[in-house]
């Protein structure tokens, strides 16, 4: 065999024997396909839907363990999925309000969630766009004051209530003290925080006639900062007892820094500091999953839903079947606690509630009577929002007698 005839024919077997090698490698060493990348939409990755079952998303304006507000609606969620047949949960976190969540809440209905909750008062408008765009999918908000009755609906809580009974815990707590100040750390200055805030200074009236309570605004949900500081704020100059209407338990360690009492508020676990007093909080679970049955059984018609503590919805921490009172609660008359009791059972079977809480006499804190003996506010007076109806008659644009800020122009 001459030189080239011998190459040729190497050069034949070793590209045979590279074919075959090739032929041979195992699949397991081969390259794996590429994996899909999980849809993001402004930044936030939006969770699949899943075929064959009901679904249910939930949007969230702050972390899921944010040991308030946004805690108790995910365990809200979770009850959903362990109480509801045949459903598929799932969640997105930290959306802020606005444009943001418009697009959140678009990229959920595009992957065929049937049923969509948004948890803050600013998805409002976000949501009512979405909804007019997917009729088939039913959309709750939390707080705000729209529906369009058919699959935008709006679901709210009386906890009017249960912050009338923390105020009257806390002043019996700032007399007992001797220290007749309160402060009440709010958000934003809309109606909610108006008759919340309403609610806490008549409570603090009824054990504590002459207690009074100032009211700093800090314009955010969630801020643990911003809240530490607030509240801070309030307790340097001169209150014994200190509310938040915001997401953390902030004020409850601002408390204990000081040697003062503060109440928490949303979320069942969030008295734990020392210096927590009670917490009126949020069980949403129950509201939850009644709401998503009917939507299932197509009975629940989205419109103004608004619960009470007959519901289950609604806790003051302390209180409630398995809790005990805490210490700051403990040491206070029996009189006051047996009567905060009382009021409680009585809310859990209906017979007391947010309108219970405002009934007169009220008067303003210029000493104006406000509401007269014997009438009390109706839905309209409490949300004094135009879409709400027209014709409010004791329209709640005004604070009760022992606050001593001034009155904020509601947004």
């Amino acid at each position: 065999m001459n030189r080239s005839v011998w190459t040729r024919s190497l050069a034949l077997v070793v590209i045979a024997a590279f074919v075959l090698a090739a032929c041979a490698t195992p699949a397991a060493t081969q390259q794996p396909k590429e994996t899909p990348t999980p849809e993001q939409v402004g930044g936030f990755q939006i969770p699949e839907a899943q075929a064959g079952k009901f679904n249910v998303a939930m949007v969230l304006i702050g972390p899921h363990d944010d040991g308030g507000w946004s805690q108790a609606h995910y365990e809200g969620l979770e009850y959903i999925q362990k109480n509801v047949p045949n459903v598929h949960t799932a969640y997105i976190e930290n959306v802020p309000e606005g444009a943001d969540s418009e697009q959140v809440f678009r990229a959920l209905s595009r992957k065929g969630f049937n049923l969509i909750f948004g948890t803050s008062f600013g998805f409002m408008d976000a949501m009512e766009t979405v909804a007019n765009e997917f009729p088939d999918i039913v959309y709750i908000h939390i707080s705000g004051y729209k529906s369009n009755e058919k699959n935008f609906g709006n679901l709210f809580g009386g906890m009017e209530t249960m912050k009338y009974l923390a105020g009257m815990l806390a002043g019996a707590r700032a007399k007992m003290d001797g220290n007749t100040k309160l402060g009440y750390m709010a958000t934003f200055p809309i109606p909610e925080e108006l008759r919340l805030g309403n609610a806490i200074a008549l409570g603090m009236r009824k054990t504590c006639p002459e207690c009074t309570m100032d009211v700093r605004w800090i314009n955010t949900w969630h801020d643990p900062v911003k809240e530490k500081e607030a509240a801070a704020s309030l307790f340097d100059a001169g209150a014994q007892v200190v509310f938040t209407g915001a997401d953390t338990p902030a004020v409850a360690d601002v408390a204990t820094e000081k040697g003062k009492w503060g109440v928490t508020y949303d979320w069942v676990g969030s008295c734990k500091a020392e210096r927590c007093l009670t917490a009126p909080y949020w069980n949403w679970g129950p509201v939850y999953a009644k709401i998503t049955q009917g939507v299932i059984d197509k009975t629940y018609k989205p419109g103004w839903d608004y619960f009470d503590a007959d519901s289950g919805g609604l806790g003051l921490y302390g209180f409630m079947e398995g809790q005990t009172p805490t210490k700051g609660v403990s040491e206070l008359p029996p009189e006051v606690v047996n009567e905060v009791k009382d009021l409680v059972a009585k809310a859990l079977k209906g017979e007391f509630n947010r309108f219970s809480v405002f009934t007169g006499p009220i008067k303003d804190n210029t000493g104006k009577e406000i509401v007269p003996a014997g009438a009390h506010l109706e839905q309209i007076d409490l949300d004094q929002f135009p879409e709400m109806g027209s014709g409010c008659k004791y329209c709640m644009k005004w604070w009760a007698e022992g606050i001593t800020a001034e009155l904020p122009q509601t947004q």
